[in-house]
């Protein structure tokens, strides 16, 4: 199978406008000091402003507001709300739970009582990430000696806590807004593009020499699938961007899970293939779909940059690709006793792979579509 060896110059641009660069090159890495930059300068500024707001607002120790600022300040808005929201919750309950102990019993027992109760209740309600928060509450609300009730105390804390949130919301939102379904749009289309580039890699393994980058390229497309899993997670509790965001950018995540999973099996199958002669009598179908594959991961990418998917790819047909291939298999299967069985069941199995993977692409085209409302062209 004869395979284009160079991206096309479009395909290029593309990759050169959504910055796909291995984690070693000095332009990625540029771009991502410029953003930790920001979010160290976004995180100074809400602590300092939590701690005059409370010296303002006479709270006792407002340096817990600047603490809890510090810590829920994420890289973009949805992480912010997620940690905002369990910092809260894990606060409040520990208040409850410090106070209404303290009222009876004596310490340590009514404080490991305490504790336990609310890390069983926070599990209870699937709140596991506030647990801890909460024990640090109960600490801080049953054994800190200060003046005043235990009641005055806990108010505080909660008071400094919704405080320090408040505040790293508001920066989160108006001082350079990073936004997560931003990002992860981004880095859906990469991860495109680096799914076609490890099928490039797989398949030159199997008319020749395995590609030197293959375990490089297979960890890439891992790291940014596992970064996007968790975009999409930060992603799900920031206010909707538009008519099924949240339905597409989910839909192209799983799409890009199976056709990860797809190009595994793919490697597994053409693995400790030299120049198989069965094959070569499946060309020109085989290379005319691999191909077409290969410009496929990049045109998807295209449509995830844009947001626009429903506009077919001019000169590639996928079905007309596999049905072709299945012709061609029907048409060399006489001639299949002059082949190894080893030979044959690895055609048979790298013709499987090639339909599910194309398959998968043009799904994750057409049902993205559908799930943000397109009209079909």
């Amino acid at each position: 199978m004869r395979l284009m060896a160079h991206k096309t110059r479009s395909q290029q641009q593309l990759a050169i406008k959504l910055r796909v660069e291995r984690p070693a090159d000095r332009r990625w890495l540029s771009w991502e000091h410029r953003r930790l930059l920001i979010h160290a300068a976004k995180t100074a500024l809400a602590a300092a402003l939590c701690w005059w707001l409370a010296l303002r607002f006479g709270l006792h120790d407002g340096y817990w507001g600047a603490i809890s600022a510090i810590i829920v300040l994420q890289s973009n808005f949805g992480a912010t709300i997620t940690a905002s929201r369990d910092r809260i919750l894990g606060t409040v309950i520990g208040a409850l739970f410090g106070f209404s102990f303290s009222l009876f019993g004596v310490l340590p027992w009514n404080y490991i009582l305490a504790v336990i109760a609310a890390v069983v209740v926070c599990g209870l309600l699937g709140l596991r990430s506030s647990s801890r928060l909460a024990g640090v509450t109960i600490t801080i609300v049953m054994l800190v000696q200060k003046t005043g009730s235990h009641w005055t105390v806990a108010l505080d804390r909660v008071s400094e806590v919704f405080l320090g949130i408040v505040v790293a919301l508001v920066i989160a939102t108006l001082v350079f807004p990073d936004r997560a379904r931003l990002r992860l749009r981004d880095g859906l289309a990469q991860e495109f593009l680096v799914l076609g580039a490890f099928f490039e890699a797989i398949l030159q393994g199997f008319r020749g020499e395995p590609a030197e980058n293959l375990a490089a390229l297979r960890e890439d497309a891992l790291a940014v699938l596992r970064a996007n899993n968790h975009l999409l997670e930060a992603a799900r509790n920031e206010p909707s961007g538009g008519p099924g965001w949240r339905e597409g950018l989910g839909m192209l995540a799983q799409f890009g899970r199976s056709i990860f999973d797809a190009l595994v099996a793919l490697e597994f199958a053409v693995k400790d293939s030299h120049e198989d002669g069965y094959a070569l009598q499946l060309e020109p179908a085989l290379g005319r779909l691999a191909v077409d594959i290969r410009t496929g991961f990049h045109y998807v990418g295209s449509c995830i940059h844009s947001w626009r998917f429903h506009v077919a790819p001019e000169g590639i047909n996928l079905e007309e690709d596999i049905a072709q291939l299945e012709a061609r298999m029907d048409a060399v299967r006489h001639t299949g006793s002059r082949f190894s069985q080893a030979e044959i069941l690895r055609a048979y199995a790298v013709q499987l792979h090639l339909k599910q993977i194309a398959r998968l692409l043009r799904a994750s085209r057409v049902e993205t579509s559908r799930a943000i409302g397109e009209a079909q062209k």
